[in-house]
């Protein structure tokens, strides 16, 4: 693919600078890779950006605000411009993940399953899925309680339908982010912008993308409010 279209735009300066100075006095690939993974969790707090999956990797890093393909895309930039082999791995992830976080009004605009993504890098010659920085830890916490307190085991975007959840540095091993809710495996790829061009890729009808900003702007306030703690 050119590299024009690449979303995951490793080369701009802005994410060449930010690469090199997170990772300047780690050692090892773990290392550099825990210093990546704490830069997008927390610096890039969980939201929408005003455009949606179609983001770059410089400009997630301009908004500072992200969700799982828009974080995924802008980690994936950040592996590749310290050498650091990462991909894209995809699938369909069920829509109610993100109960209490959409408006309600948006539930019939909304599909049953949406395209999701997460990272998986290579480390000593295996390649390990990573999902726990989706979240931001301040807002991760606190959602974490109302997902506890609902009775529910798939909102507030985490999933423990599958086991424990986790917002720390792991690949699995302690608890993913999202894993239990995804329904649909489709794959990997070297860039998301692959997977859009791919016949798998689930695009918006027209009239989702005309309310995707209003639900944008309502899911942000909402966000901001679990993540400040309130009711």
């Amino acid at each position: 693919m050119n590299n024009e279209k690449l979303l995951a735009d490793h080369d701009h300066p802005a994410i060449q600078a930010r690469a090199n100075e997170l990772v300047a006095d780690r050692l090892t690939r773990h290392a550099k890779l825990e210093s990546l993974f704490h830069f997008v969790r927390d610096e890039i707090q969980f939201g929408f950006p005003p455009k949606w999956d179609e983001v770059k990797a410089s400009e997630t890093l301009h908004y500072k605000v992200g969700y799982c393909n828009t974080k995924a895309t802008l980690f994936l930039a950040l592996c590749k411009a310290v050498k650091i082999p990462a991909r894209i791995h995809t699938g369909l992830i069920d829509i109610r993940i993100m109960h209490g976080v959409f408006p309600g009004f948006s539930n019939p605009f909304l599909p049953r399953a949406g395209g999701h993504s997460w990272l998986e890098v290579e480390i000593d010659g295996i390649w390990k899925p990573l999902d726990s920085y989706i979240n931001d830890k301040r807002y991760y916490e606190n959602a974490l309680l109302k997902l506890h307190n609902s009775g529910l085991t798939t909102a507030y975007s985490i999933s423990e339908a599958k086991g424990a959840s986790s917002c720390e540095f792991n690949f699995g091993e302690v608890g993913f982010m999202h894993m239990g809710a995804v329904v649909e495996d489709h794959g990997n790829w070297n860039d998301f912008a692959e997977y859009v061009a791919s016949d798998k890729y689930i695009r918006m009808t027209r009239l989702q993308s005309l309310v995707y900003p209003m639900i944008a702007r309502i899911s942000n306030r909402n966000i901001e409010k679990i993540r400040s703690g309130k009711k």
